[in-house]
């Protein structure tokens, strides 16, 4: 097991990035719309919260929720979103593309690589969905990817640590292997034991609770009664130093 193992957390805002920072993470990974399991942030985010933060940040690009089954307009996107990124001083890039038999579209997803030149490049959880988890690998290590974001191909990581284990082993230091979702200090602890991982992703926040007085209670912006409209998660700089002071025995 490494000396030291990094935290990446996923801030869903610039007020969580900075609260990461304070926190003692290593990296960032910068995005928005956590209930569609995330989206690329608005350029100005990305440029304010570069403006606020030293550590490193890492942004997703991710044009819509759902599948990773991309448009050639969505891949337009996607390019124009990387070189904006790039341009207000990401370090990386997380992103994923599928084809119809989820495998990995290779022709796509080597032209936004190309897009994202020196940054480094992180294929996320999009790895969860593919039909052969082994050859992917293989794939993204001779596309020169730095690292794949995964839960093991379940739900949560902790659920996924035997695919995960496996997966460390045949990348053999190629690229790392980097388990997230549902990461926390009752867990992360025993997931890195048992997969030697040297990296984790989390995103060790808690809601905070709007301060309107008056509250139309009713109504719900997005259609759906299980998404709070009078609170907003925001990661917590305790629960950045308390993870990270049990992920390396402090």
């Amino acid at each position: 097991m490494p000396d030291k193992i990094k935290l990446e957390v996923c801030a869903n805002s610039v007020e969580s990035a900075i609260n990461a920072q304070h926190g003692g993470a290593y990296r960032v990974e910068l995005c928005d719309n956590l209930y569609e399991g995330g989206t690329t942030p608005s350029i100005a985010s990305i440029e304010t919260t570069r403006r606020n933060i030293e550590i490193k940040l890492n942004v997703l690009i991710r044009p819509r929720g759902g599948d990773f089954l991309y448009k050639d307009f969505e891949l337009d996107i996607m390019k124009y979103d990387i070189i904006r990124a790039k341009d207000a001083g990401a370090d990386g890039i997380v992103m994923g593309v599928l084809n119809r038999d989820a495998e990995i579209d290779i022709d796509k997803f080597s032209r936004l690589i190309e897009a994202a030149g020196t940054m480094s490049v992180t294929f996320h959880r999009a790895f969860d969905m593919v039909r052969e988890p082994f050859a992917a690998l293989q794939q993204l290590i001779s596309l020169g990817v730095e690292r794949v974001l995964t839960s093991g191909m379940k739900n949560k990581a902790s659920e996924g640590v035997d695919l995960i284990s496996q997966l460390v082993k045949v990348a053999d230091g190629k690229i790392s292997i980097m388990p997230g979702s549902g990461i926390n200090a009752s867990n992360a602890r025993e997931i890195i034991e048992k997969t030697n991982v040297t990296e984790i992703h989390a995103s060790c926040r808690r809601m905070i609770e709007s301060s309107m007085i008056f509250r139309r209670d009713n109504i719900h912006m997005g259609g759906l009664k299980d998404i709070p409209e009078f609170g907003n998660y925001v990661t917590d700089t305790r629960l950045v130093k308390d993870l990270i002071g049990i992920i390396n025995n402090k």
